[in-house]
Order: structure tokens, then C-alpha cells, then sequence
């Protein structure tokens, strides 16, 4: 950082700048996806990485990399070096918590993380937006994040330092509150985890007095990584997707859905068979999506009653996710329809298709 008073002035001036717009240029892209674990980083340019494009994320990707875990960061926005594994996050430069809870529900909606990465505050505490509230603010979020995915991980970062004393000040004020908000929804029964990102860094780590240097994106990156593995399941199972291996077993045949042949070309479609325990019959659930033999279960674009479900490469789409319905039917988020055995037929070899949701023995499945 610079000494002289007015090089420190103008310093503080373009770093505000930049927290209310990103220097490197973001947008939204097509969703890249690996079939892991989705984890959504939230917040603000923070996330984002503004000075450092891709920010934690870069440290984070790698390390989960390193260690073995498939995961795929998920959100509307993209950025990031080729370094970076996965490009996709939800951090708006410059968004106070209002703002981002403004839009969750929809996010959360379109994504379907099991794994949410929330640092927010830091713009209620530069912009002075009625910072007494923030926490208040905060707390409404969490439940409207909880509401929306009440089975995904939420962990909720105090926010890092600030080099202006005041706005550190109050930063502080608004991190004394955090632990206190995380534990009345733990109380209440809700997957929230508090993350002590403020004690990870210093001052000396901010390259503009707000926004970390490479090395404090860095420990940002690790301390996620070590609050991810204290809660298991939170990013999988090292060497796996970190879902659960099931047969699916049709009520109306007995038989297991079956991929022909252990086929992974796109386009394949599922049938029934005889129960094997082969890997063309073990289907991950992982969040929201069906897995075999690497691919996802899809149902083609703008499907109708009758169409093919398919295997085909993940990517993230809805046309990737189910519902599996306490009913034992399981539908497609995309178009309502449901895993139906065609003509409710019982004799190997018999599609699968997509169907007007009845709750007919052909489209009831169990998990075995």
C-alpha cells in the first residue's frame, strides 16, 4: 500500500470502484459441469475476484482437485483463468446483502448447489447502507437460502478485513454478530456452518484495502477447503462424485433400469432388465441429477408424452434434473413429465420414456 496520504486517497477511491464494478469484465455463460458435487459460491466482488479474476475460487478448485473431490461450482456468472477448473459462481461486484437476496430464490432455483459458499456484507459496510441492520439483513437471507434448499450446506464467512479503520470498525461490529445468527439456525435445525474468514487474513493481505492479493485469495481458498472438510459430504467423497449408488427397481416389473449394452454414447436410451448389480444399473443421485456410467439422465429439450429419456454428457442443465417424489415416481424438473416404462411393459428390453405424471406402477421405482 502506498504511504503518502493522497496516493492512499485515490488508492481507497478506485478500490471502492472496483467493489461497485468489476475491473474484469463478467457475464453469464453456458453452465460448465462435471457431474460433481455443485457447490455455489456467493457474494460479492469478493467472490467474484476482482483484482485476482477468479479470486478463492482458483486455491479452492485446486485443492478440492488435488484431493480427489468432483465438484462443479455453479451460478449465473463466469469468470476465471483457464487455471481454474470451473468457471461458473454467483458473486456480484458491488451487491449489498439485499441485493443478493433479492435474486437467491431464483438462483438457487436455476442451480440446485447441495453446497453453499456465502461471503456478503462487505458493500452494507463501504456503501454505510444502514449497517446497524446488516446483520438482521444477513439472517433473512440465510432462511430464505435454507427455505429454498433446505438440504444443502450453507456455510456463512465472517468478512475479511478492510484497511480503513472506520469501515474496519464497523466490519468487526457486523462480524460479532454472525456466530450468534449461524447458531440459532443450527438450533433450529438448519445445515448452517460459520467460517472465521476474517481472522484468516490482515491487512497486509489486501492489494487496494479491500479486495486480497493473490496470496490472500489464496487463504481465503484454504480456509473454505478446511471448514468444506469438517462437514462431511459437503463436497463428496475423495475419489467420487459424493452422491448415492442406487438400483432403481420398477414397481410394475421388478426389473432395474438399465443402460443397453453399458453403453456411454449420447443418446442411449434406458430400459429394463433383469437386476444385475451391474454398473449399467447403479445410478448416483447427486443433488438433483441421475448418473450412470459418467452421463446424466436427460430428458430432451422441450419433451412431450412419449418422448425418449436419454443418457447424455452432464452439463448442468434442468433438462439434467429429477424429482424423486415420495410417491416413488420420478419426474423431470424441465418438463413435469415422468420416468414411465413404455406401454407399462414388463419384458427385458422395454423403454423408458417420458410421461404425464400418474403414479402407475410403471412409473413408480424403488431404491435398492
Amino acid at each position: 500500500m502506498r504511504t503518502r496520504r493522497r496516493r492512499l486517497g485515490l488508492a481507497v477511491v478506485m478500490a471502492v470502484s472496483a467493489v461497485l464494478g468489476a475491473l474484469v469484465p463478467v457475464g453469464n455463460a453456458a453452465a460448465e459441469s462435471n457431474g460433481g458435487v455443485r457447490v455455489m459460491p456467493l457474494g460479492d466482488s469478493i467472490t467474484e475476484g476482482t483484482q485476482v479474476p477468479g479470486g478463492y475460487r482458483i486455491g479452492l478448485w485446486q485443492r478440492m482437485a488435488a484431493g480427489g473431490y468432483r465438484v462443479d461450482f455453479v451460478g449465473s456468472q463466469y469468470n476465471g483463468p483457464a487455471n481454474l477448473g470451473d468457471h461458473d459462481h454467483e458473486g456480484h461486484p458491488g451487491w449489498r446483502i439485499d441485493q443478493i437476496d433479492a435474486n437467491i430464490t431464483g438462483w438457487l432455483g436455476a442451480t440446485t448447489p447441495h453446497t453453499v459458499l456465502l461471503h456478503i456484507g462487505t458493500n452494507d459496510v463501504l456503501q454505510n447502507y444502514n449497517v446497524t441492520g446488516a446483520p438482521g439483513r444477513l439472517s433473512t437471507l440465510i432462511d430464505h437460502i435454507t427455505a429454498a434448499a433446505p438440504g444443502a450446506e450453507v456455510f456463512v464467512a465472517t468478512i475479511i478485513p478492510l484497511a480503513n479503520a472506520g469501515q474496519e470498525a464497523a466490519a468487526r461490529n457486523f462480524n460479532a454478530a454472525i456466530p450468534g445468527i449461524v447458531q440459532g439456525k443450527v438450533n433450529a435445525g438448519k445445515h448452517v456452518h460459520l467460517v472465521d474468514m476474517h481472522s484468516a487474513l490482515t491487512a497486509a493481505d489486501l492489494i487496494d484495502g479491500i479486495h486480497p492479493t493473490a496470496a490472500g485469495y489464496d487463504k481465503m481458498a484454504a480456509t473454505w477447503y478446511n471448514a468444506l472438510l469438517s462437514v462431511a459430504g459437503s463436497i463428496g467423497t475423495a475419489g467420487g462424485t459424493g452422491g448415492t449408488t442406487t438400483t432403481l427397481v420398477g414397481a410394475g416389473s421388478g426389473r432395474c433400469l438399465d443402460v443397453p449394452g453399458s453403453s456411454t454414447a449420447n443418446g442411449v436410451q434406458p430400459i429394463i432388465w433383469d437386476c444385475s448389480g451391474g454398473a449399467n444399473q447403479r445410478w448416483t443421485v447427486n443433488g438433483a441429477t441421475l448418473q450412470a456410467l459418467g452421463k446424466c439422465l436427460d430428458a430432451p429439450l422441450s419433451a412431450a408424452a412419449g418422448a425418449k429419456v436419454q443418457l447424455w454428457d452432464c452439463h448442468g442443465g434442468t433438462n439434467q434434473r429429477w424429482n424423486l417424489n415420495a410417491n416413488g415416481t420420478i419426474s423431470s424438473v424441465s418438463s413435469g413429465l415422468c420416468l414411465d416404462v413404455s406401454g407399462a411393459g414388463t419384458a427385458n428390453n422395454t423403454p423408458v420414456i417420458l410421461w404425464t405424471c400418474t403414479a402407475a406402477a410403471n412409473q413408480r421405482w424403488s431404491r435398492v
